[in-house]
């Protein structure tokens, strides 16, 4: 009996899949429309949770696959973070193309799918912009689209710029 009361206990606990969770840091979260929107980006994925607190976002999934997947849809409707143990990945892979050639310079650039709700993120996102050096003038508006950028400035230096205040675009 307490052979199959083992076996049993072992197998259930086969069964059960660990749960993979991922944190994203640094995310622009300033208000209650900032945390739905994070929320709802990953809404479409069964059995993974987001929870946004503050600039942290914690999404916990059944599948890593799936955990990802929540990250990649919370940077596509304009946020960004650092995803924990994926920062020294990117910047090694990075190195060697920056180094291989030096990026052209852009003179105008339209920036869109920034996650810009409010005057707070419009706020935000303009001193982010404001950090790159060459940039003269911006159209930042809250509840926006889009914006569009103007100055000397590489792509590169104004997704940095956008990333680091927790931002994420299509720049072109």
């Amino acid at each position: 009996m307490k052979l199959i009361t083992l076996l049993s206990v072992f197998a259930i606990a086969a069964s059960v899949r660990a749960e993979t969770t991922l944190v994203m840091t640094g995310v622009h979260n300033c208000c209650k429309s900032c945390t739905n929107g994070i929320i709802k980006a990953a809404s479409s994925l069964s059995d993974v949770t987001v929870t946004p607190e503050g600039k942290t976002v914690t999404i916990v999934s059944k599948k890593k696959g799936d955990a990802k997947k929540a990250a990649e849809a919370i940077i596509a409707a304009g946020y960004y973070g650092k995803i924990e143990g994926e920062e020294s990945a990117s910047k090694s892979a990075s190195k060697p193309a920056a180094a291989a050639k030096s990026e052209a310079k852009m003179t105008k650039a339209t920036v869109s799918g920034v996650h810009l709700c409010c005057k707070k993120c419009e706020v935000a996102a303009a001193d982010a912009v404001k950090t790159v050096a060459g940039i003269t003038k911006s159209d930042i508006v809250a509840k926006a689209t889009s914006f569009t950028v103007e100055g000397e400035f590489t792509k590169s230096e104004l997704a940095s710029a956008l990333n680091a205040a927790g931002f994420a675009g299509d720049i072109k």
